[in-house]
């Protein structure tokens, strides 16, 4: 196949947006569509269909985002039509992204039945963490169910992984740094890797586990979570209180945007200064369980929306984090859909 006509169709759907981008030797076609208010079908059909029309004799095969693989989808995966029933039963554990992955793969299969599709998951990445790493201290009937950290953010502590790893050989030194990537964003997370593999991790069974978030809680004592259900809040009331009204949102009434908090945080809005304040500190905290976890550091990467774009932010933890001894601080863009793209080439070049 020409080089002209290896493209890869890459389609990122979370719980609000469609990404989709179409790479290769280059980038020609990329966009993001809001899906406030309407279905995905509606999305794929009426904003997807008509920009992707020029392009189908370029594309190869299309690659899709997946939140959460489980214990079992740990490598891309070919999506075969037998399989669409294993995914289906990993929609309850992340169904916000799970479902409208799904959703987007059929589409597909109905659309251009003969394309290759590959499944890329976001908790693959965090399949080589240790048993110490990945268990819970909990009875051993209820970790027989699969309760257990899993992970997320997996495509993109990858994609900074080996970006980083790139800049590390670049200036002529051997072998792999231990590195601490930081995925800050409207989901935030931790990974700590060593020889390029994850070692430990901040979220857990779902992605409200860890570091603060715009608008989800991150970690929080179970013993709480007991007690307001005893006050007579219902999971589903406690579930929405935690993933959509906690986080910087949560704690300063005003918003889970970063960039407006910094600004109301400037103009001396004091539950703003608390949001940053605890965000800051519970991410400093974070990358100090990482750091014991690998036994030192030699490089931390910001990413996401709000780790890749802030150099305050940069500032601020290259002086908190100065007892860390000589450690490179660095900024990596997020890039989901170009591992999502590199990580199919791979796979069904193998």
């Amino acid at each position: 196949m020409t080089a002209a006509a290896n493209l890869v169709l890459v389609l990122n759907v979370g719980s609000s947006s469609l990404k989709a981008a179409l790479i290769g030797p280059d980038r020609p076609w990329q966009g993001q569509h809001n899906l406030a208010g309407a279905p995905i079908e509606a999305a794929l059909e009426q904003w997807l269909a008509p920009q992707l029309q020029p392009w189908w004799p370029r594309i190869q095969l299309a690659g899709h985002r997946v939140v959460h693989g489980g214990a079992r989808f740990t490598a891309p995966t070919r999506i075969q039509p037998a399989l669409l029933q294993e995914l289906e039963g990993l929609v309850p554990l992340a169904p916000l992204h799970n479902g409208p992955a799904l959703a987007a793969i059929r589409w597909l299969l109905v659309t251009r039945p003969e394309l290759p599709q590959w499944a890329c998951f976001d908790t693959a990445f965090h399949a080589s963490l240790p048993p110490e790493a990945y268990t819970y201290a909990l009875p051993r009937a209820w970790r027989a169910q699969g309760l257990r950290r899993f992970g997320f953010h997996g495509l993109n502590h990858q994609h900074v992984a080996e970006t980083a790893a790139d800049r590390w050989r670049a200036t002529g030194r051997s072998g792999l740094p231990r590195l601490i990537s930081c995925h800050l964003g409207a989901g935030c997370s931790l990974a700590a890797i060593r020889e390029g593999r994850s070692i430990d991790t901040t979220m857990g069974f779902t992605p409200l586990e860890g570091l603060v978030m715009a608008s989800r809680s991150g970690s929080v004592d179970p013993g709480l979570l007991l007690e307001l259900l005893r006050q007579g809040l219902s999971p589903d009331q406690l579930h929405q209180s935690l993933s959509h009204e906690s986080g910087l949102r949560g704690l300063s009434g005003l918003s889970g945007d970063w960039q407006e908090l910094r600004r109301a945080a400037a103009a001396g809005h004091g539950d703003a200064q608390l949001a940053l304040a605890v965000f800051l500190h519970r991410l400093r905290a974070g990358i100090g369980a990482m750091a014991a976890s690998l036994g030192g550091v030699d490089q931390i990467a910001l990413s996401g929306g709000i780790g890749a774009h802030d150099p305050q932010l940069l500032e601020e933890l290259r002086v908190a984090l100065q007892w860390l001894g000589p450690c490179e601080l660095l900024q990596v863009a997020a890039d989901e859909e170009g591992m999502v793209a590199r990580q199919c080439l791979r796979a069904s070049a193998s």
